[in-house]
Order: C-alpha cells, then sequence, then structure tokens
C-alpha cells in the first residue's frame, strides 16, 4: 500500500480556543475520523501542530556548522497545522480519506503521496 500525507493548512494568525463550542466540536470530528482512520488500518500517524510561531528552522553550512532562526521556513499567509499519514490502496482510496479529513477539521486538506522507496 501507498502512504499518503495528509497536510491541514491554516491562515497564519489561526490559533484555537480549545473551550469554545466551535472548536469542541471540531475536535469531537477530528477524534471520531482518527478512529474511523484506526478501525479501517489505514492510520499510521498524526497530529496537530503548535502555532508556526512556535517553529525552529535549521539550515545546513558549507563548514559543516548549522544556523538556526525562529519562526517558520518560509513566510507564508498559510501554515501547515496538523497532518494525517494514512495508507491507501490506491489515489482514489486517499482522495475519498482526504475528503473525510476536511470535512472533520473544516479547513483545506492537501493530499500528496510519498515517494517509492
Amino acid at each position: 500500500m501507498t502512504q499518503y500525507l495528509m497536510s491541514v493548512w491554516h491562515d497564519e494568525e489561526y490559533e484555537v480556543d480549545f473551550s469554545t463550542p466551535d472548536a469542541q466540536r471540531q475536535v469531537a470530528q477530528v477524534d471520531a475520523f482518527n478512529n474511523e482512520l484506526q478501525a479501517a488500518g489505514a492510520w499510521v500517524f498524526g497530529g496537530g501542530l503548535h502555532p508556526p510561531s512556535s517553529a525552529t528552522v535549521l539550515r545546513a553550512k558549507t563548514d559543516g556548522d548549522v544556523s538556526m532562526t525562529d519562526g517558520p521556513y518560509a513566510e507564508s499567509k498559510e501554515q501547515m497545522g496538523g497532518f494525517w499519514v494514512i495508507e491507501a490502496a490506491d489515489f482514489d482510496a486517499a482522495l475519498e480519506w482526504a475528503r473525510k479529513a476536511a470535512v472533520a477539521c473544516e479547513g483545506p486538506v492537501e493530499l500528496r503521496p510519498f515517494q517509492d522507496e
């Protein structure tokens, strides 16, 4: 089976207040989706990310050292907010999981296959 990355994208200003009814509804939807993925044997790994401001970028230098900068790698209006790694028999099956993921998290989901080993 092919593995796919399903990444969730948010506006760069996106922050969740988990105490709100909207956030609680989305959490319940994503939990139900995660349970469905696991029951189907499609789940490999998944998780939500802290805001882009928590990111650290490491860059290799020509002298073998590494530089570090705070913040996300790319300055963009949209940043990855979470992801799933799934296994699916084919692209159509992965596309159906991505459709369900977008509905569950109420946001855009990018589907991308992993390269073959």
